[in-house]
């Protein structure tokens, strides 16, 4: 799978050939920015347009956000310094992990950092066509599920739930699909019963809105056995009580698991005094994006959880350190993370020169037993072993 094939939207290339680097502007940061996102009707792109605005208003910073279909088209004007953040979701680990999409001959585990997220009351669960009578991961077995080309996050966080109900891939019906919108309206066309995505992304709300309805399938926090299948395939899930969404609310909450959406996140490359200046401004300027789109609020600075999964940007360190947040544990998992980065990228450089012109498929499944070597032998969890 060469980068080639994978084709950046069009609106996305043609802001990246039109985007040219400010000059420096207020609060240490350019005068343009520019971040990638998931599709206009994400929560994500949502929440960005709203910090974006914050930008403008507030301290005269043009924000461009940039639409891209999948992770690899939201992560390559960010690796290849196109564009400076990323407002990502889990395909930030995996990304960092080399795994699914990102163990192609052309990527490889990738140098990641975070800045800031979100943890809001709402989730990232499936959802389904309301007139299936989806309630639990359980009832997604023998489904038509939307697979998303291109979008590892989306497909495995969709096999992290089925997990959750000791359900497999050949438990399912696959339905491949271009992007998270395609999905989304193959449902509300019945071509499809279920997707991955957030409890108040546009995507579900159409849906709602068609004659199927829309419903989604949690994970009841009592099932220990189903929590604990959930854990091994997605350690970065947290058990949440979402109350906002799609027929959600404090008196209707959905027990579920989720993790942080979006992820603001760049590469190791980000200049410190950069990282430092957005991460400040996430902040200072939340009074006046929180009630902006749906979800913004999450951005509360006291949802971060820094001791994720992926590195912090040594500039956001700065800032939490300078707010009292960090933590001589933070630290501690930081530099663990930043071990765990150090020993796949070794693994990787070693195995890339040893496999160089092999075919892409021999390639791939070589370099998932050489990443597990390396990852058991310095005493680190796989968490994949194939994909």
């Amino acid at each position: 799978m060469s980068l080639n094939s994978h084709h950046l939207g069009g609106a996305l290339a043609l802001a990246l050939s039109t985007f040219v680097a400010g000059t420096a502007g207020a609060a240490g940061l350019p005068r343009t920015l520019a971040w990638t996102a998931y599709e206009t009707t994400s929560s994500g792109y949502g929440q960005a347009v709203a910090i974006g605005s914050a930008l403008k208003n507030q301290m005269g910073i043009t924000l461009r956000v940039l639409p891209g279909k999948n992770d690899l088209s939201r992560l390559v004007p960010v690796r290849d310094k196109k564009a400076d953040f990323a407002a990502n979701g889990i395909g930030t680990y995996m990304a960092q992990e080399g795994v699914f999409e990102f163990a192609h001959p052309d990527w490889g585990p990738q140098r990641l950092r975070t800045v800031a997220m979100s943890l809001g009351d709402y989730c990232l669960v499936p959802y389904a066509a309301g007139d299936l009578g989806v309630k639990t991961a359980y009832d997604l077995k023998g489904k038509r599920v939307s697979i998303i080309r291109g979008a590892p996050g989306l497909n495995y966080n969709l096999y992290v739930y089925m997990r959750f109900a000791d359900l497999e891939w050949d438990d399912v019906i696959r339905v491949d699909f271009p992007g998270a919108t395609a999905a989304a309206d193959s449902i509300v066309n019945n071509q499809a019963d279920a997707a991955f995505g957030s409890t108040i992304t546009g995507n579900v709300r159409k849906l709602e809105a068609s004659p199927r309805g829309a419903t989604f399938a949690g994970a009841p926090h009592g099932d220990e056995a189903g929590w604990k299948r959930l854990m091994e395939a997605g350690p970065y899930y947290v058990k949440h009580l979402c109350t906002e969404g799609v027929g959600l609310s404090k008196e209707k909450p959905l027990e579920a698991a989720t993790y942080p959406y979006p992820v603001l996140m760049s590469y190791d490359h980000m200049d410190a005094d950069t990282a430092y200046a957005m991460t400040k401004a996430i902040f200072d300027l939340y009074e006046s994006y929180k009630d902006a789109a749906p979800g913004a609020d999450g951005w509360r600075r006291d949802n971060q959880r820094l001791d994720w999964v992926v590195p912090v940007h040594e500039g956001a360190v700065r800032y939490y350190k300078e707010a009292g947040m960090w933590t001589d544990a933070h630290q501690a998992n930081n530099e663990a993370n930043l071990a765990r980065q150090d020993v796949l990228a070794k693994a990787w450089k070693t195995y890339a020169a040893e496999a160089k012109g092999r075919p892409e498929e021999e390639f791939v499944k070589g370099w998932q037993s050489a990443r597990v070597s390396a990852l058991e032998k310095a005493k680190e969890l796989p968490v994949w072993r194939d994909w």
